[in-house]
């Protein structure tokens, strides 16, 4: 039995649920005891493993794989978010990236236009290691992830995987990048989980028309639903996180009294990885913080 489920992030389609498990529970139990939270064994922490819904088949590259699109073609959706974390990333570090010059270009979805905004993000040190597939491949997976509903598509198999990860004594679910996302609508369509803290870290659910508005459910007049029975939310990003472009959650779930706590944190030039995230004492003490809550009632 789990009492933290981890819904990983995006890139993870050739790792699995044990792969990712003996990194993501270290750096959590590393967090948790820095925050001087309850003691927890690798045991209590499960991965929610839904990566493999993005691995091509071997027999021929999927449409919207992870390999390069070619130059005469470029799905509009991940053109317009490659765009926008090319500003993010040249607000962040104007000294290495160069500035998209006109607004305009943003309507255009070139190839040319497409290989600009990848150089200027691999000068950047948030994607300095990551190369051409590696990116546009993150930025398919979002869109697939919005656009394949149906029961065998990537957004079902993806909240099967966090469904067969909460168990009853599960109270806390900590969502990384897209995981963030797909950890939100899971609990929105299970209010019955006994999860009662959700920790969100290098979040894109904030992102307008790529992420927010496209949530289920669907945000009404400009705000988004709370998470279903969720009584304590946190959301921690990294200030240079092109990927979390909307740093504040708060004033788009308001829910009474219970309110997104949103934190800052500083995870180096590595500002989108997981394990620097869960190893930060404030995401320690978000985590350990719903294991109280457990520890002195229900």
């Amino acid at each position: 039995m789990a009492v933290v489920a981890v819904v990983h992030g995006i890139g993870k389609q050739y790792l699995g649920a044990h792969s990712l498990h003996a990194g993501v529970a270290a750096a959590l139990l590393d967090g948790v005891r820095l925050a001087d939270g309850p003691p927890l064994a690798p045991h209590d922490v499960e991965v929610a493993f839904y990566g493999d819904c993005f691995r091509p088949p071997g027999a021929r590259p999927a449409k919207g794989g992870d390999a390069l699109p070619g130059r005469d073609r470029a799905e509009p959706d991940d053109v317009a978010l490659l765009l926008a974390w090319w500003r993010q990333a040249a607000l962040a570090e104007p000294d290495r990236v160069p500035p998209l010059e006109a607004p305009g270009t943003a309507k255009a979805a070139t190839p040319l236009l497409v290989q600009r905004g990848l150089r200027a993000l691999a000068r950047s040190r948030f994607f300095a290691r990551a190369g051409e597939p590696f990116m546009i491949g993150v930025l398919s997976q979002v869109r697939r992830y919005f656009t394949e509903t149906d029961d065998g598509g990537a957004r079902a198999r993806a909240q099967e995987a966090v469904v067969a990860a909460v168990r009853d004594d599960t109270r806390v679910l900590v969502g990384h990048s897209l995981g963030s996302v797909i950890a939100y609508e899971a609990l929105c369509a299970h209010p019955e989980w006994p999860v009662r803290t959700l920790v969100t870290i290098g979040s894109p659910l904030g992102v307008p028309n790529f992420v927010f508005d496209r949530l289920s459910p669907r945000p009404v007049a400009g705000l988004g639903r709370w998470p279903g029975a969720v009584d304590r939310w946190t959301n921690l990003c990294d200030s240079r996180d092109v990927v979390a472009l909307t740093k504040e959650l708060a004033p788009l779930f308001p829910d009474g009294d219970r309110r997104v706590h949103d934190v800052l944190v500083h995870n180096g030039w590595q500002a989108h990885a997981v394990e620097r995230h869960l190893t930060a004492a404030e995401t320690g003490e978000a985590i350990a913080a719903g294991l109280r809550t457990r520890e002195n009632g229900p």
